[in-house]
């Protein structure tokens, strides 16, 4: 720890809440939609704008910028010691189609924020700082999800992210180059002493608890399958309802059943029926096929796959007692993600030592934390948004809760940077 540091009180070091503020609504400006949120989508025109403001506020702030070759950005302030892996934090700046200024923007610009307070208080660090930015966490142009940091952790290669392509046949290398984001550090070469993210909850549990700061213990376990129900079509009017092979009535029973196992496995359990095609769709027509989704959430993977052995022997069940074929297909997997036991106790420990309001949290959606936490310790901080809300262009979120988020990640940083 520098001398320069032991000097200062901590105790009463914060971030600058109104210049956090104003970056967020600056960088909101990139895109901004008419109902007030942020349609910036990952490699396009508008992520070039946003990358080169976000970069340039890093370099105005003496951070060294390094890109790797699926775009990932690391911006560095360096410590007393840079032999040491740096002490990160950051998330994206990507956006959903009908995205708000908050979700991931406000994970780098804290990171931005917390460089800029050191340097007002001319504080040194023994490992260096680092803010990074991930390429194409939303998914929302390309797949998969969490693009960036899933190659950097290896989840999957450099040249299957490269070769992924949007609506209109563009491909991820392709329009990387063409925005002038393909960088020539290897992904996964960077290191990582410890990974911080500061992030809106997206749900309403932090909101309804009137609750400031959300202890990240980890993030929950994802199975997605595809489920067909095939009966036979035929006329609503002359068919006896003891003679019809109704897939859609079938498929509703297995719907409700997908809720029910989320019931029975709380807290976490979730259990969604998202997207639902009926066959042939026709008001006087007994429905042949059903196809819909289904999404199973828990906080381990034991616990997500005793909610699908459940669930599939239900449709068993179903599928003997009425004659209809049942069909469940898995259409991608994440594994539950527990986060490090030193990092969620540092940000315990900040949240305490500011005096706000925190209670331990899960994160039911994915982030890029979970990719680090393969490669280092790592961990989140929650702060409420109104109403739950994200990935909408209502999305908000109270500049107080923006400064406390952000005076925790200082804090939980400066412990692991030293």
């Amino acid at each position: 720890m520098s001398t320069t540091t032991l000097a200062f009180d901590l105790s009463t070091l914060r971030i600058n809440s109104d210049r956090l503020w104003t970056s967020l609504m600056e960088l909101a400006q990139i895109g901004a939609t008419p109902k007030g949120g942020v349609c910036r989508l990952t490699l396009t025109d508008l992520d070039k704008q946003g990358r080169d403001l976000v970069t340039r506020w890093a370099r105005e702030a003496g951070m060294s910028v390094t890109v790797d070759r699926i775009g990932n950005v690391f911006m560095r302030r360096a410590g007393r010691n840079n032999s040491l892996p740096p002490i990160m934090t950051g998330s994206h700046i990507d956006t959903q189609p009908t995205g708000g200024k908050f979700d991931g923007n406000y994970g780098v610009l804290a990171g931005i924020e917390v460089v800029r307070t050191l340097n007002d208080h001319g504080i040194e660090t023994e490992a260096p700082i680092e803010v990074a930015f991930w390429t194409n966490e939303e998914g929302s142009r390309f797949v998969p999800v969490m693009m960036g940091s899933g190659v950097f952790a290896k989840a999957f290669t450099l040249e299957h992210a490269y070769a992924a392509t949007d609506t209109e046949g563009k491909t991820v290398k392709d329009e990387l180059a063409r925005i002038g984001y393909i960088g020539t550090e290897e992904p996964g070469d960077h290191p990582i002493g410890a990974y911080f993210e500061a992030h809106i909850e997206q749900g309403p549990v932090l909101e309804d608890a009137d609750v400031t700061i959300g202890v990240v213990q980890g993030v929950l376990g994802i199975r997605w399958f595809d489920c067909t129900v095939t009966g036979m079509e035929a006329h609503a009017g002359p068919t006896p309802m003891a003679l019809r092979k109704d897939a859609l009535q079938v498929a509703t029973q297995l719907m409700q059943d997908v809720v029910a196992a989320a019931h029975r496995h709380p807290p976490h359990g979730r259990g969604t029926v998202g997207m639902v095609q009926v066959h042939p769709n026709s008001r006087n027509v007994i429905p042949g096929r059903v196809k819909f989704s289904i999404d199973l959430r828990n906080s381990t993977d034991a616990l997500v796959d005793t909610m699908v052995d459940e669930v599939k022997a239900f449709a068993n069940k179903l599928a003997v007692e009425t004659g209809l074929g049942i069909q469940i297909d898995l259409v991608s997997s994440y594994p539950a993600q527990g986060f490090h036991p030193d990092c969620i106790n540092a940000v315990e420990r900040a949240a305490k030592a500011l005096g706000y309001s925190h209670m331990p949290a899960v994160s039911g959606a994915g982030h890029d934390a979970v990719y680090t936490a393969r490669l280092a310790p790592s961990g989140m901080i929650f702060i409420p948004c109104k109403d739950g809300i994200s990935h909408n262009e209502i999305e908000d979120a109270k500049p107080e809760h923006l400064a406390a988020g952000c005076n925790v990640l200082l804090r939980a940083m400066l412990e692991r940077a030293g």
